[in-house]
């Protein structure tokens, strides 16, 4: 029996029906369907952060103003930052490698399914159980990163910051599988011809993040489990009344906290270096210098993490080291920059919705990456640290960084998980009024920093030009709102409406738009040749491969 026949055998109405109801999905061990409920959660999630957003920028909107109580904007902008790193833009990321990766390697599943599965639903569990500290005496109310002693018990009443850590512990675990099976999936299911040098750099990309999670995520969770023996047993390991050290615990969290930074941003770099070449028509500049800037920003991540610490006293040394690496890791950073604006120069450009997210996210992130090298020259991070430059600063990093990357990734596969394109029309609406609302809210907050505006304040003095950019601020947000109603309206007319998009609408080049859209459960009844790292442009052009091939090493 051919293969072809043994795939329709396997995959025919038997399986169909297997891939059918709500059961289906709940049970599913399927990589594609555990891909789309990771990033339903994290829209879910998003809607649930973004509210938590808006509540906050209603009581920044004028001075003096109480339409929130102190204690509920603590526990509001806590559970924001909260919820848009661990559960937000973390699981959306994980959604989209685990729905593409396979496929870009010619896979028929991950390594392990049922691991994947486990994955999802202990993150989504961690995720329910931190919201639950609503019901349960209040919400932590100490910032995302709960600096100790404000975590300790005598400082924080209620049980929320419990459920914070066993929460956020659940999260780390179930992303910690992931990356194990991210990494054995890349390394032992490609097919035989996708050597190291020919993955697609969203692959590259995604094994390197895999190794820094698998190095970074045990750090954390170590860290949360201390402060469970600290807060339930009184063992008092950050409380300096009573011998501990609050300092340690800003260096357990930040030696996670900034390869973090890194964990979501290294996603983001790989969406946009996919989306890119495609529609700039021509492969990525350097792919060598992208792959390998990669690997540096991994390891040098684990070398920053004081910087965050340079206004508690640690000493000119210290000091000085940090210092020298957060600007030392700028350059891959800046690598990366140099390469994309490189692909795009004399490029045959297409403005889809997608690339219009993707060259944002170059310029938002590329004011992102400064605002932060900002910070590695000590005078002025003793000055700016804890005043909302640094909001603003965040913001740029994740929001116009991962957030946009993200959504240009949505807009790139959307037609590959759905068989429709999303409108394009409804899209340009979207992008501008995301990118209007987004720059509207974040940038005046550089200046409100400079002009002394702390963050974590619930309320604020009518200072001469605080009032007026915070107004802008406001509105800006509510214009980020009207965005995300219409990438709504979008996702729900284009899944029943949309135009159908075929197996390629994008003239893609990786093995992922070689199978039908959407994929059957089987993924590829047969993987096509793969002879280079543009496996369908090679089919295409049977004739013209071996001269990009030598044009490339020549290179």
């Amino acid at each position: 029996m051919s293969d072809a026949a043994l795939t329709d055998r396997i995959a025919g109405p038997a399986g169909e029906a297997a891939h059918r109801g709500l059961l289906s999905w709940v049970a599913s061990v399927d990589h594609k369907q555990i891909g789309i409920m990771y990033l339903l959660s994290g829209l879910v999630f998003f809607l649930i952060g973004g509210l938590e957003a808006m509540l906050i920028r209603v009581q920044l909107a004028i001075p003096n103003n109480h339409f929130l109580s102190p204690d509920m904007f603590d526990q509001l902008f806590t559970m924001h930052g909260t919820t848009m790193i661990f559960l937000v833009v973390m699981p959306v990321l994980t959604g989209l490698t685990i729905y593409v990766m396979p496929l870009m390697i010619g896979a028929r599943d991950v390594a392990f399914p049922r691991l994947n599965a486990m994955s999802f639903w202990i993150q989504l569990f961690g995720g329910i159980l931190l919201y639950f500290s609503f019901l349960a005496g209040g919400a932590p109310n100490d910032g995302w990163f709960s600096y100790a002693p404000l975590s300790e018990p005598a400082f924080s009443f209620n049980n929320g910051l419990s459920y914070w850590a066993l929460g956020l512990a659940c999260v780390g675990i179930g992303t910690l599988a992931g990356s194990i099976n991210m990494i054995v999936t890349i390394v032992t299911l490609r097919v035989k011809s996708l050597t190291i040098r020919r993955l697609p750099l969203f692959v590259w990309m995604t094994l390197v993040n895999s190794f820094l999670m698998l190095m970074a995520l045990p750090i954390i969770n170590a860290t949360f489990v201390t402060l469970l023996i600290d807060r339930l047993l009184n063992a008092h390991i950050f409380a300096p009344a009573f011998g501990g050290s609050a300092l340690l615990w800003q260096h357990y969290f930040w030696s996670f906290g900034h390869p973090e930074v890194y964990i979501m941003i290294l996603p983001a770099f790989a969406i946009i270096s996919e989306v890119i070449p495609v529609f700039s028509g021509k492969p990525i500049y350097g792919y060598e210098f992208v792959a390998a800037s990669t690997v540096a920003i991994a390891l040098l991540s684990f070398t920053v993490w004081a910087h965050h610490m340079f206004a508690v006293g640690m000493g000119h040394v210290f000091d000085l080291f940090f210092g020298f690496m957060s600007m030392t890791i700028a350059v891959p950073t800046g690598i990366k920059i140099f390469n994309w604006s490189a692909t795009l120069y004399h490029g045959r450009i297409r403005l889809t919705t997608s690339m219009l997210f993707g060259i944002a996210f170059i310029v938002m992130f590329t004011i992102g990456g400064l605002s932060g090298v900002s910070f590695a020259v000590v005078p002025v991070d003793w000055q700016l640290t804890d005043t909302y430059y640094l909001v603003a600063h965040i913001h740029y990093v994740l929001f116009g960084g991962s957030i946009f990357a993200i959504l240009a990734g949505i807009y790139y596969w959307f037609p590959k998980m759905s068989g429709r394109l999303l409108d394009e029309h409804l899209g340009k609406w979207h992008f501008w009024l995301t990118f209007i609302g987004f720059n509207l809210t974040f940038f005046l907050q550089h200046l409100l920093g400079m002009m002394g505006m702390r963050r974590r304040v619930f309320t604020y003095p009518n200072l001469p030009g605080w009032m007026i950019l915070n107004l802008i601020s406001t509105i800006g947000a509510f214009v980020l709102l009207a965005s995300v109603l219409v990438f709504l309206w979008n996702i729900i007319v284009s899944r029943r409406h949309g135009q159908v998009a075929g197996d390629n609408p994008w003239d893609g080049w990786t093995l992922e738009w070689a199978t039908s859209s959407p994929p059957p459960p089987e993924n590829f009844a047969l993987v096509p040749p793969v002879g280079g790292r543009r496996p369908l442009w090679d089919m295409k052009h049977p004739d013209r491969r071996d001269e990009a091939v030598a044009a490339a090493g020549a290179r």
